[in-house]
């Protein structure tokens, strides 16, 4: 072996000795984002009963596809009882569980009020709530995140449980990447208001100006996902019942698929369209293209294809061990 090549490996067990990560090929990304399958999952979101977020989450974990480390529960304007949030969950994840699927973490009540924006203005100023769902949030950042795969937190609601946990850990931004289902595109890029990004504008600006943060505007027709005609094709368990008995309550809006953020963490073809963009100065809630951007905006994903996915897995006998 040449000299060179002996410094080389030596220089690589250096690296992994102190704990650092080498910056190879195979810790690119996948995909167009930052994040791929290779990323941890946490959810949050608030309602469990108008989109299909947390099934197909459970749906990838349960099937290795994803990993699902954290589940964090809200309540909204929409969804008042946080109580009946949890509730409802907890139901979906105990008919998995049933089912014989697994990976499925409990459900995490997190009591998340808006941020209020301090007089000065600085972010790092903001008081933290210290919820529940920031700390889950923070700690699986710390054990499952790195640089390089990110802990993916996949957002269907206000982002108020991912900006507390930065405030109380700024060291928060090495190893998070938020993706967001989250406000709409628009001619020159997107804006971050509705949906769920008005709920707490503040906590909004404090993930897209401090964290690496996704916006997923590839919204598509959930309802076609489980058509009437296809009801029969559910698996004969207590999972396939869930889904069945949920399709009357789902929203009739595009925006309400909110299971895109979780399609655009584990799946890295699903991003189709990706832009990078930035906040404009004079109104943060509105974004801009700028190949130079620190955000990552996704105007068009592989809606069918997902759907498809979503089917293979559903049918398949490995998902319900």
């Amino acid at each position: 072996m040449s000299g060179r090549s002996v410094r080389h490996l030596a220089i690589c067990g250096l690296l992994v000795a102190c704990g650092g990560e080498l910056d190879a090929g195979f810790d690119e990304p996948h995909g167009l984002l930052p994040v791929d399958e290779r990323s941890p999952i946490v959810v949050v979101n608030d309602g469990a009963l108008d989109n299909w977020q947390v099934e197909y989450a459970a749906l990838l974990a349960s099937s290795r596809r994803a990993r699902l480390v954290g589940l964090v529960v809200n309540s909204s304007a929409e969804y008042p009882s946080l109580e009946a949030n949890v509730s409802h969950f907890r139901d979906l994840i105990a008919a998995g569980r049933t089912s014989g699927m697994t990976q499925l973490p409990d459900p995490v009540a997190s009591v998340a009020p808006s941020l209020v924006r301090p007089e000065s203005g600085v972010m790092e100023d903001t008081q933290p709530n210290r919820s529940e769902g920031s700390r889950l949030i923070a700690r699986a950042a710390a054990e499952h995140g790195t640089r390089s795969h990110p802990l993916a937190v996949a957002t269907g609601g206000a982002l108020t449980d991912v900006a507390d946990a930065y405030l109380q850990d700024p060291q928060l931004a090495e190893r998070v990447v938020v993706v967001a289902a989250l406000g709409n595109k628009d001619a020159t890029g997107a804006t971050t208001e509705d949906p769920n990004g008005a709920r707490d504008a503040w906590a909004t600006a404090i993930v897209i100006g401090r964290l690496r943060y996704v916006q997923v505007n590839g919204y598509y027709d959930q309802l076609l996902d489980v058509p009437e005609e296809r009801v029969a094709e559910l698996p004969d368990n207590a999972f396939g019942a869930w889904i069945a008995s949920k399709r009357a309550s789902l929203l009739d809006k595009l925006v309400a698929c909110d299971q895109v953020s979780v399609f655009a963490a584990a799946l890295p073809w699903f991003a189709s369209t990706v832009e990078k963009v930035r906040a404009e100065t004079a109104d943060a809630a509105v974004l801009v293209t700028d190949s130079d951007g620190p955000v990552w905006h996704v105007r068009s994903c592989r809606t069918d294809r997902a759907r498809d996915e979503v089917w293979s897995l559903l049918s398949a006998p490995s998902t319900f061990r």
